[in-house]
């Protein structure tokens, strides 16, 4: 008989306002919108997004926390699922860029909702001033060397077609940690096929290459540009191919 742990054991109070709420937040930190570790939204904004009461989003922070899905500290509250596997095949990583973690390695990724540069809203498509989801990741190693700094914007389409993106626009405020290191599989979880375009080259004057990432959907439709900038020197690359919607 397998053994059941307590992220396996089903949700008790699953029939109340609460319980439901509870199964909901779940769904949400077992899909990855909400990395493990990862402090979860106050009481205040988990009211807003489920549109219920504070005292509701209390008692089913209780319900997971019995359960060992949840855990608070001074922190605040943070998921404490183990980790989803990211599924294959994919060569894709996001953001373009993103390395393994090395020992003494400093890496940061947040979101902000924001109005991109000018050239991520053009590629989007969206109308100058308007505001989309915003990712920023930097990385560097122990000594400060071989640092990486990229920023995305999505577009309309991915926030309104991939849930695990659009929830993130509460909580899209740049202080705490958001690692989108799933978005690629969100998004072929919605359907979508994903092509994207990568165009390296050298900056001018400096020992750095940048690398632009477009991503479309089968549909041509823009879900999200990168502008990635890593210290080293290459010669001038672009490559294309393609990823199949998930099955």
């Amino acid at each position: 008989m397998a053994r059941t742990t307590p992220h396996d054991r089903p949700l008790t109070e699953a029939q109340s306002l609460y319980g439901r709420i509870a199964t909901q937040l779940l769904g949400e930190l077992r899909d990855g919108s909400i990395p493990p570790g990862e402090r979860l939204p106050g009481e205040r904004q988990l009211a807003e997004h489920f549109g219920v009461s504070r005292e509701t989003v209390r008692q089913a922070l209780e319900v997971l926390r019995r359960s060992g899905l949840v855990a608070t500290d001074r922190r605040g509250s943070h998921a404490t699922l183990p980790g989803l596997p990211v599924e294959t095949p994919t060569s894709l990583t996001f953001p373009v860029g993103a390395r393994a973690t090395a020992p003494g390695a400093v890496h940061r990724a947040t979101v902000t909702w924001e109005t991109p540069p000018p050239e991520h809203a053009e590629a989007l498509g969206l109308a100058p001033h308007r505001a989309t989801l915003v990712h920023r990741y930097e990385s560097a190693g122990a000594d400060g060397r071989g640092r990486r700094t990229a920023v995305t914007s999505f577009s309309a389409v991915a926030l309104t077609e991939v849930a695990e993106l659009g929830r993130y626009r509460d909580r899209a405020d740049g202080t705490g940690s958001a690692q989108l290191r799933r978005a690629y599989d969100w998004m072929r979880q919605a359907g979508l096929t994903l092509h994207h375009r990568d165009a390296i080259s050298r900056l001018p004057g400096a020992p750095s290459v940048r690398v632009t990432r477009r991503v479309h959907d089968q549909y041509a439709r823009p879900l999200e540009i990168t502008d990635l900038v890593v210290d080293a020197q290459q010669d001038a690359l672009v490559y294309e191919f393609t990823l199949p919607a998930a099955v």
